[in-house]
């Protein structure tokens, strides 16, 4: 006997699919959509939530195939098409994704997130000027959207507009996923008035490389007569404790019982107004332990020739599906280093925490990655290196306050902080970068910098660097 069609059901496996969805429960919200569509295969709601449940999985080849079919069963609007333009995006098939974009506008010339996801498109794409104007097009339409200020805030940045992208990157606070936006009592401070004779409250936000890079600005901020007490990842207390003599550092779990004003902490650049000739980048600014920086050091002398640290991988944040997308752009396998172990006169030692891997053939990796518990123990080995090769990762910014020469390899969709059109960084004097001519495209950086560690090699030594200044733990 044929079934018959229950509208009720359909419906109500689409809103218990919803319900999973918002829940986080994807396993289930998945099973529920697809038995809606088991009940109404032409359900086009079932499939867009099939879609974004199979999106939310990470699973991108699939939810344009699912999303296809919806589009295919319901008039493909101009919000059906930038939606498509997004999973394209998640495939890396930016180029493509623009089309969706531009078909989305010359459908709908008002409809505002089309014109914002154009522009993510474009800064995928580093076309950065065209970037901004989508930006600008998207703002026009609804001047005061979060996340539309945010992307903007990142276009200014990577051009180097310090002074409208400061300001604009403030709305990272009121976005879909705000940081920075702790809620005290005690005033914001973003250098309005004197701070002398107060006591600031500096916390940390974002990933550890961000406190890494930003941390530098508490001193300056001592420097304006203000007591500063700053809350960092445990992971970080440690180093940044002796880095950091008169600045009270404590665990990022902890709020102080007293202080005047407080400040998130990549709010700072704006607060002491930083343009891009007053970075602060004075180096050292972190600073190893000298007597186990020294251990190091004898220990590696047992290795004849340069002695380079290697990082891979950066932290994958599954549970962030946009932080782990970029995660998997941004880091590599070890067996890309393959190419470097040949060349004579270097050693490569693993600074690569978190992540084991077997070294491919050739290639003698000196693994010491268990005895360091934290970014201390992993700044006293650093700082006894003649240089370390990592992807854009938070040792990429170690190495840098430390002052160790470091080559960062970096994706075709850079970061903002490395700038448009450079292979040197203003933040950190020690840096050198090597990025990607395209899109997944890191054989010609390994090539490139194979040819660089070779001139390396080849040159004549150069004196010894002066020792860390020593600081009281």
């Amino acid at each position: 006997m044929a079934i018959s069609f229950r509208p009720a059901s359909v419906r109500n496996d689409f809103d218990e699919g919803k319900r999973l969805l918002g829940e986080g429960s994807l396993d289930g919200a998945l099973a529920s959509f697809d038995r809606s569509i088991a009940r109404k295969p032409d359900f086009a709601d079932g499939h867009v939530g099939r879609t974004n449940t199979l999106r939310a999985m990470g699973r991108f080849v699939e939810a344009l195939a699912s999303y296809d079919i919806a589009i295919a069963l319901s008039p493909a609007d101009a919000a059906m098409l930038s939606n498509r333009g997004m999973i394209l995006l998640d495939l890396q098939r930016d180029q493509d994704a623009l089309k969706c974009f531009d078909a989305a506008i010359a459908g709908n010339p008002l409809f505002s997130s089309a014109h914002h996801n154009r522009a993510i498109a474009l800064l995928k794409l580093q076309n950065l000027q065209e970037a901004l104007a989508s930006c600008n097009s998207a703002l026009a339409l609804e001047p005061h959207t979060a996340r539309f200020q945010g992307t903007k805030a990142v276009v200014l940045l990577q051009l180097g507009a310090f002074a409208d992208g400061w300001r604009l990157y403030e709305a990272r606070k009121r976005s879909e996923n705000p940081a920075g936006n702790k809620d005290f009592l005690t005033p914001a401070w973003l250098g309005d008035g004197d701070v002398a004779g107060k006591t600031v409250f500096i916390h940390a936000e974002q990933g550890m490389g961000d406190t890494l890079q930003f941390s530098r600005y508490a001193a300056l901020v001592k420097a304006k007569g203000a007591q500063v007490i700053m809350s960092v990842q445990t992971g970080l207390l440690r180093l940044l404790q002796r880095s950091n003599p008169g600045v009270a550092v404590i665990d990022e779990a902890k709020v102080p019982d007293s202080f005047d004003l407080h400040c998130p902490m990549m709010s700072l650049p704006l607060a002491l107004g930083t343009t891009l000739e007053t970075i602060p980048a004075a180096v050292p600014y972190l600073h190893p332990d000298v007597d186990r920086a020294a251990q190091w050091r004898a220990r590696l002398a047992e290795l004849p020739g340069m002695k380079i640290g290697l990082v891979w991988a950066g932290s994958p944040r599954p549970d962030q599906p946009d932080a782990n997308a970029i995660d998997k752009r941004r880091s590599i396998t070890l067996a890309h280093y393959a190419d470097l172990a040949d060349i004579p006169g270097i050693n490569l030692i693993s600074l690569q925490k978190g992540q084991t891997a077997t070294a491919p053939p050739g290639m003698i990796l000196h693994d010491w990655t268990d005895e360091l518990t934290d970014f201390a123990d992993t700044a006293d080995l650093v700082a006894a290196l003649d240089l370390v090769i990592t992807v854009d990762t938070s040792v990429a910014h170690l190495a840098g306050g430390l002052g160790t020469p470091v080559w960062i390899l970096n994706r075709f969709d850079q970061c903002w902080r490395w700038l448009e059109g450079r292979d040197d960084s203003p933040w950190y004097p020690t840096a050198r970068l090597f990025r990607q001519p395209a899109p997944g495209h890191w054989g010609e950086v390994i090539a490139a910098v194979r040819q660089a560690l070779l001139a390396l090699v080849s040159a004549p030594a150069p004196p010894p660097p002066p020792p860390h200044p020593r600081h009281q733990e």
